[in-house]
């Protein structure tokens, strides 16, 4: 391409725009979204600069490629929907060929959406293991008034949506922890679910895993077939906490002594804690409240900050 000079007006209307808050997800990522309007602006000051528009061409061609990439949006293909719950949504995307993500565990993507002419970002952790081929799924609860929402809520196999990453994430290692307590309210069981199935994927790897999902109702439990496969291993337990059931008599037998109803209090977490084989190793996710609540429970049932990780 041949340098172009251009008037300023021309250069103003391709300035980068300053994000706003609501397009920061909040997840720590890095790159942030301020990071890359920073590489951005730099960019376009350096081609200004020169006068030479070619410059800037650049960064509109890397997101073509259909692999996840932390610096630009990428789109994927909606490839089906599952309603899971009357507010919660199981999205699966295609990859191409076979390829795979490539994530470490628990790691999360960004995901992009425009609503009523507003961007917003929103941080989701994929629930397919990290090495699955030609596809991934995502567990997405929608809120009434959430603006994300009211984006995702539209969706139908076909459509087109951005994501980048991928963040974050559990530096897991088989067998270096005896046991891993996971507590995790609602969708906060995604960042969980492929640490578990690549501990039971690994025959080597004997590590003890008691999971605690915090769930409204016994209807709001997501993924039960998934969960009660996981925990048919010598090696999974699974407990739920039902903070809007009064009685357990309703629920299928199978799930009778494994629940409690209520919520995960101080007294439930020394229960738990005391049950636990060895001294555990805490993985936390669910609402900044939940996180931490449960810090707080375990800090007095003993259990030292430099034990848990909060997705």
């Amino acid at each position: 391409l041949q340098a172009m000079s251009g008037t300023e007006q021309d250069w103003l209307a391709l300035r980068p725009q300053e994000p706003s808050p609501s397009q920061c997800c909040g997840g720590g990522c890095k790159p942030c979204i301020y990071d890359l309007y920073e590489k951005e602006l730099a960019q376009w000051e350096r081609a200004k600069a020169k006068q030479d528009k070619s410059l800037l061409v650049e960064k509109k061609e890397q997101s073509n490629n259909s692999r996840l990439n932390p610096d630009t949006f990428t789109a994927f293909s909606v490839s089906s929907v599952e309603q899971l719950t009357e507010d919660t949504y199981q999205y699966k995307f295609e990859l191409p060929g076979n390829s795979s993500l490539q994530l470490s565990l628990g790691q999360h993507i960004v995901l992009r959406g425009v609503v009523n002419g507003l961007e917003v970002q929103r941080a989701y952790t994929p629930i397919s293991p990290g090495n699955a081929g030609g596809y991934f799924e995502v567990l997405i609860k929608c809120y009434e008034a959430g603006l994300m929402s009211q984006y995702i809520k539209t969706w139908k196999k076909g459509d087109v949506v951005f994501w980048r990453g991928p963040f974050g994430g559990f530096p897991y290692q088989p067998n270096k922890h005896g046991e891993l307590l996971m507590l995790a309210s609602g969708t906060g069981l995604a960042p969980m679910l492929p640490i578990l199935q690549s501990i039971t994927d690994d025959e080597e790897d004997e590590t003890f895993v008691t999971l605690v999902g915090c769930f409204p109702t016994f209807d709001k439990i997501y993924l039960k077939p998934l969960l009660q496969d996981l925990a048919r291993y010598w090696n999974i337990r699974i407990f739920y906490v039902l903070s809007q059931e009064t009685s357990l008599e309703k629920l299928p037998w199978s799930y009778q002594e494994n629940t409690y109803t209520g919520r995960l209090n101080e007294d439930l977490m020394k229960t738990i804690i005391n049950s636990c084989r060895r001294q555990p190793f805490v993985l936390i996710c669910g609402s900044s409240a939940f996180n931490e609540d449960m810090t707080r429970f375990l800090k007095a049932a003993g259990i030292e900050e430099n034990s848990c990780f909060v997705f």
